[in-house]
């Protein structure tokens, strides 16, 4: 039987998200970003297609690398303007049943005792459908915001990230018992006071004695994303992570680092099979090769690769403006994102130059994008899931709503046929679906800040 694969459809609350520019296309309606019912249409949209979620990026500074300023990102609308995700997903999750939302979230910058009620929160409304992606930012326009004068080394990031996760599981995990709700109304008692406690939090960063403000959510503990590769990034989601957020490189590259991650996490004590991995793809299809090369022709013309060199200068932390068309680039000790910058090494070559990037960059992104018929699209989802052990697939926006339309109409059907996709959602919570559990499993790292863990 082939591998069931799920799929997220990735997105952002903004304008131009990965590939720069397309925003500009007549048919793409991502200008309608700010308008409550282009999100609760879209939500929809995914669910009629069995989606398992809606992967939600954000980031929270701007673009500024390139050319040390954020012109050539307000330009294009390189993710700028962009608006909290978190507020988006009440009505959406009104307008569906099933759908999945895994959220961005930077912990670097967020107040972990509030932080945790806003995802309680999250989780009960939606029914048990939150999902965090945690990252912990790599923008120095992110810390000055918040009055930092630059932004903590790559590998200091990860280690408040553990503190900070060992806190917000006390809170989720810890704070209330199962059955602390009563909701008594003869006897005139909501909670039982002796099974709610304040949990005390004396780290090297954080400092919390309180309970936590919400009653135990459906999950709990929202679903765990990650999408760190590096190497102290894959020694942190696989002590947190349930699925893990991959860029597409060389079917090699993948491979190595989920079977590095999985391996990583059994060393935990967590088993291969609590971790889920999804890689991020950029299709365009067509009935036929011809029709989906046709659409991609005519997407390219849109293309923005000043946008796409000002994205890639602030995820790489390199300055491309800096450069001749053919220089060869310093890559230096970005403190930007790690795994960015070994993946394109090895897409590039050791020595870049601004010409060898925008050659990478046909659409806009640094994500080569797969272009071909609703059969040759389903081949290589099937292809990548069975040669390298991932889940599913992060499925990169290019025009909107139609990118979308094209996977539900043309490429998901082909998938059923072949036993490869779902034809109906399961019942219960997100990690549920994903999982088949409603809670994190006793082998977690959160499970010890359970009440009554020995």
């Amino acid at each position: 039987m082939p591998r069931e694969i799920r799929l997220n459809a990735f997105e952002m609350n903004c304008v131009g998200h990965i590939q720069q520019g397309l925003w500009t296309h007549p048919r793409d309606q991502s200008t309608r970003y700010g308008e409550l019912g282009y999100w609760v249409d879209y939500a929809k949209k995914l669910e009629k297609g069995l989606f398992d979620g809606m992967f939600f990026a954000d980031v929270v500074g701007v673009y500024d690398v390139y050319g040390g300023s954020a012109d050539a990102a307000l330009r294009n609308a390189v993710q700028v303007p962009v608006n909290d995700p978190l507020m988006l997903i009440p009505a959406m999750a009104a307008a569906t049943r099933h759908l999945g939302f895994g959220v961005t979230a930077n912990l670097t910058y967020e107040q972990p005792f509030l932080f945790a009620r806003r995802m309680s929160t999250l989780d009960h409304l939606t029914g048990g459908r939150i999902g965090w992606n945690i990252v912990t930012g790599y923008l120095d326009s992110a810390a000055r915001a918040i009055g930092i004068d630059g932004q903590i080394a790559h590998d200091d990031r990860y280690d408040l990230a553990d503190e900070y996760m060992s806190l917000v599981y006390k809170l989720w995990e810890g704070s209330w018992d199962d059955d602390a709700v009563r909701a008594d109304r003869a006897g005139g008692v909501y909670a039982d006071p002796s099974k709610v406690r304040a949990i005390h939090h004396h780290g090297k960063q954080y400092k919390v004695d309180a309970m936590h403000l919400s009653a135990p959510s459906p999950q709990r503990t929202p679903v765990l994303y990650q999408a760190g590769s590096s190497p102290r990034g894959c020694r942190f989601a696989a002590t947190h992570a349930e699925c893990v957020f991959v860029n597409g490189q060389k079917v090699e590259g993948v491979k190595e680092i989920v079977d590095t991650i999985r391996a990583q996490a059994v060393q935990h004590g967590r088993n291969a099979a609590d971790i889920k991995v999804f890689m991020g793809a950029t299709p365009i299809v067509g009935r036929t090769d011809t029709e989906a090369k046709e659409k991609f022709e005519d997407y390219r013309r849109y293309v923005s690769s000043e946008g796409a060199l000002a994205h890639a200068a602030a995820s790489l932390g390199i300055d491309f403006a800096r450069y001749d068309i053919d220089e060869p680039i310093d890559t230096g000790k970005s403190q930007a994102i790690v795994s960015n910058v070994t993946a394109m090494t090895r897409a590039a070559g050791p020595q870049w130059t601004r010409r060898k990037l925008l050659e990478q960059m046909v659409l806009g992104s640094r994500q080569t994008p797969w272009v071909g018929s609703a059969e040759r699209i389903a081949d290589q989802m099937m292809t990548w899931s069975e040669a390298t052990g991932i889940d599913g697939f992060n499925l990169s926006r290019t025009v909107v709503p139609e990118c979308f339309e094209d996977i539900i109409d043309l490429v998901v059907p082909l998938l059923q046929e072949r036993g490869a996709y779902k034809t109906s959602y399961g019942e219960g919570t997100y990690r549920k679906k994903l999982f088949g559990h409603d809670r994190l499993p006793h082998t977690h790292n959160a499970a010890q800040y359970r009440s009554g863990a020995k």
